[in-house]
């Protein structure tokens, strides 16, 4: 969904010359792609140890189902602050974000 409304903001005129606009939605984008990359990187690593490790499977799903759950009142909490007119910086995507977005 962020990736879609960032790109969105990213290719509309009023918005797209807006460096509060473009900073919320580089930060978007990115924090999107690294929700993707990790969960991707994530059920790489531990589907290979799937059968051999099945008691730490079990105890790595929870973690899993957990960080997945996090990641969507984090991205509530960031509309919210861009709705509110505040800029609100992630540790390491934010400072990419914030020099993409001029």
């Amino acid at each position: 969904m962020g990736l879609i409304t960032g790109l969105f903001f990213l290719s509309r005129y009023p918005y797209n010359r807006d460096p509060f606009v473009r900073f919320h939605a580089f930060q978007s984008i990115f924090l999107s792609a690294f929700y993707i990359l990790f969960f991707m990187a994530w059920g790489g690593i531990f589907e290979t140890f799937a059968v051999d490790l099945r008691l730490v499977w079990r105890l790595i799903v929870p973690v899993w189902i957990l960080l997945r759950l996090a990641l969507f009142p984090l991205s509530l909490f960031l509309m919210y602050k861009a709705f509110r007119n505040q800029c609100f910086s992630l540790p390491f995507i934010g400072p990419l974000a914030a020099k993409l977005a001029g």
